[in-house]
């Protein structure tokens, strides 16, 4: 018997805040979890963006704390500020209008990839399967997380790619759902993990994944494996059911 269950069989109905806090909540326990650092933003499609607020961090967040702001940086809805480093979130979103769902933080491995230089080598089929086209590194820091010029600069540099290591600062994750953004951040966050201890250990140089298998991760969008992000946001309702509650 086959059975290819749809999404809305794995998942209860959500609201896009209760998506939102979803995908926060489980890349927080995939190591994206830099304290108050890290930003989440949805196009909204009328010149604004939901957004997670400063000051709450990803494993506390609610719906009810999203914020929606302008491409300025104005707050136009909700009780809480705009994280500070909104910037690179604004530029993105005033130049790439492909882009529904953008993540920046500051995982520890990729973070560290990102500062020593280097784009890992992808040495496992999990690690491969973020999509997006390839993985490029921006080896430059030009300001602070509030600098919109340094910001813009790093969103131009970025051209069409929708994985990057920013250096000196962290990651960031690009993609036209929600599902898709999780997907990419799960995987580039194991593949700089896997590759740092595969150094660490002094083993291989040359991955053994198939140049047909990192082709087929390069040209998904994200959004064709049904079922991985399903079953992590059931962790996240299952730790805490609350979630659902918009309040």
């Amino acid at each position: 018997m086959n059975f290819t269950p749809t999404p809305e069989q794995l998942l209860p109905e959500l609201t896009l805040r209760q998506e939102f806090v979803l995908l926060a909540r489980a890349l927080w326990r995939e190591g994206y979890a830099d304290h108050l650092a890290g930003h989440i933003t949805v196009n909204m499609g009328d010149g604004t963006l939901l957004c997670n607020p400063w000051f709450i961090t990803w494993d506390e967040l609610r719906p009810s704390q999203l914020i929606r702001i302008d491409l300025d940086g104005k707050v136009v809805e909700g009780d809480w500020p705009a994280p500070l480093g909104i910037p690179l979130h604004l530029e993105l979103h005033k130049l790439r209008e492909d882009v529904g769902v953008a993540m920046h933080s500051h995982p520890l491995y990729g973070t560290v990839w990102a500062d020593m230089g280097e784009i890992p080598p992808v040495y496992d089929q999990s690690s491969g399967l973020g999509g997006g086209g390839e993985l490029i590194l921006i080896d430059e820091y030009g300001g602070g997380v509030d600098n919109s010029s340094a910001a813009r600069d790093a969103v131009v540099a970025m051209g069409e790619a929708n994985l990057a290591l920013l250096g000196g600062h962290g990651v960031f994750v690009l993609g036209s759902t929600i599902r898709a953004v999780h997907q990419r951040a799960v995987a580039l966050e194991q593949r700089c993990q896997r590759a740092w201890h595969i150094r660490a250990a002094g083993g291989r140089k040359e991955s053994v994944v198939p140049d047909w298998w990192l082709e087929r991760g390069r040209t998904n969008d994200g959004n064709g494996f049904i079922g991985f992000w399903e079953a992590m946001a059931r962790m996240e309702l299952r730790a805490d059911p609350s979630i659902l509650d918009e309040r």
